[in-house]
């Protein structure tokens, strides 16, 4: 008897080792294809992960991730693509906060919130964007509370600063309503640079940080800088799926700024 169970014991653990290195080797492969820029084959390995164990949080935020990047290679104004679009930055919402209901302590499903809701915000009008302010806000200074080495949310919190200065005047006052004049007010150009210029320097080859960073110093006045950010996007490897259009987004605004002169 004795012998029957050490036996079965041995085979339960032997088949949990199993199952614990295919979950491993399914996350690897997906995040291979995360690099290889094949988001849609990446979150078909992290939906095989899920089907197993829902409540997987490396699985969680990485279907978050890919989810993301379906999302926001989806361009057109008509209202199936839009709402297509909205649909899937709403479903890696959802993935990004069940991780953080499996594990609150860890920055990714946090960052991935705020990532989720700030591209959401930006394919929607001002009072709209409004409403997903202070969560986006929250969700990445969270992140970066608990992982101040990760280059997204600092991203999310320096282009927060800039779209909240961009707001009109009468979004800006709606925007007083919601959420009281503190919360918005704290807005500001000197940290929408300050964040950008931190994931500059933790990811120095990400080009939307530096075409995010760039446009930031267009709206200061700071032409020379924005030249040098968008000269640099040029030679920056292709990291993201969205790269050869924020390339050729670099490109388009050099052009524009090539003589302009730095505001004093």
């Amino acid at each position: 008897m004795r012998k029957l169970t050490a036996g079965l014991l041995l085979l339960l653990c032997s088949a949990s080792l199993a199952a614990q290195r295919s979950v491993e080797d399914e996350i690897r492969v997906g995040d291979s294809l995360h690099v290889a820029l094949e988001p849609a084959q990446a979150l078909a390995r992290f939906h095989a992960v899920l089907a197993a164990d829902s409540n997987n949080y490396a699985a969680l935020w990485r279907a978050a991730r890919e989810t993301i990047d379906i999302a926001k290679q989806i361009e057109g104004d008509q209202d199936s693509l839009k709402d297509r679009r909205d649909s899937l930055y709403g479903v890696a919402r959802a993935y990004a906060e069940a991780a953080v209901r499996v594990d609150s302590n860890r920055a990714e499903g946090h960052s991935f919130v705020a990532q989720a809701l700030g591209r959401l915000s930006l394919t929607r009008g001002g009072k709209e964007r409004v409403k997903f302010a202070k969560v986006i806000y929250d969700e990445a200074m969270r992140a970066i509370a608990l992982d101040s080495t990760e280059d997204a949310p600092y991203h999310v919190i320096g282009a927060w600063h800039a779209e909240v200065k961009r707001l009109s005047s009468f979004t800006r006052f709606f925007a007083k309503k919601l959420y009281g004049a503190g919360f918005m007010d704290r807005a500001n150009w000197d940290d929408a640079q300050r964040y950008l210029q931190r994931a500059v320097a933790l990811k120095p080859s990400n080009v939307y940080h530096r075409l995010e960073l760039a446009r930031v110093y267009i709206d200061v006045g700071k032409y020379s800088a924005a030249r040098d950010q968008l000269a640099t996007i040029h030679g920056l490897p292709i990291g993201d799926v969205l790269d050869p259009k924020y390339k050729t987004q670099a490109a388009s605004l050099l052009a524009d700024i090539k003589d302009k002169q730095d505001k004093t």
